[in-house]
């Protein structure tokens, strides 16, 4: 049974026929550098939010890329490290907890995109985005929106895969350091055992202290403390 990150089973609208690579191939016609980008933390109370910039190769296919949401850990840490060897390029950015508090959910999301497409080797000609949001409207590249990108374009489910593989690695690194709240489970996500922790020893150092359900939480003096860049590195590709 296939679940989210959050165990639930998800339902057989969610298991999709393959991605395809029409968009990309259009481009790559005419010559252009294609990448897919995609995100992955957003939804989370703990932990930065984490984009990936793929470019695909355009002399072979990298089969089985599906929506990182659909696949079972195992595969996707495969299908990750299949396309950190075969793909021409790759970028990883983060924007953590602390520059999401200070600066929104939105503007931060725009800064973990800039720096994952900035990682990349080459400057993209054209930018495939996931949903109907042109998150790097200020990018000077082509961006093209598509609604259910995760699932219909293949650059950008191999992107959803690598930003999910990199913050779940994060994640699981920071465990050790914050054993209450059980981080290499639920990857900074809200199940009700995180709740029950965040209620018990308040908020650590890789909570979102401007989100309600943890800013009503118990600050907990004798939590961990860690500078958060020695965590996430935050900055560009710090998994790439």
């Amino acid at each position: 049974m296939v679940r989210d990150e959050r165990g639930v089973p998800l339902p057989p609208s969610h298991r999709r026929p393959a991605p395809r690579l029409d968009r990309e191939r259009a481009w790559w016609a005419e010559g252009a550098v294609v990448a897919g980008v995609d995100e992955v933390g957003r939804g989370a109370w703990a932990g930065p939010v984490t984009y990936a910039a793929v470019v695909l190769p355009t002399d072979r296919r990298v089969y089985k890329l599906r929506d990182s949401k659909t696949l079972d850990p195992a595969a996707r840490e495969h299908l990750a490290r299949r396309l950190r060897g075969v793909a021409p390029g790759i970028g990883i950015g983060h924007a953590s907890n602390r520059e999401i508090d200070r600066l929104g959910m939105s503007l931060a999301m725009r800064l973990a995109a800039r720096r994952a497409v900035e990682a990349l080797p080459d400057r993209p000609d054209v930018l495939l985005l996931d949903g109907n949001w042109d998150f790097l409207a200020d990018f000077p590249s082509h961006n093209e929106r598509l609604i259910g990108g995760d699932a219909r374009c293949a650059s950008i489910a191999a992107a959803s895969i690598v930003a999910k593989a990199a913050r779940d690695s994060l994640m699981r690194h920071a465990e050790p350091r914050f054993p209450p709240y059980d981080f290499a489970s639920n990857k900074g996500y809200p199940t009700p055992a995180h709740l029950a922790s965040l209620d018990a020893q308040g908020p650590c150092e890789l909570h979102r202290l401007s989100w309600r359900p943890v800013a009503a939480a118990r600050w907990n003096a004798t939590a961990p403390r860690l500078p958060l860049d020695e965590v996430t590195g935050v900055g560009s590709s710090a998994f790439g």
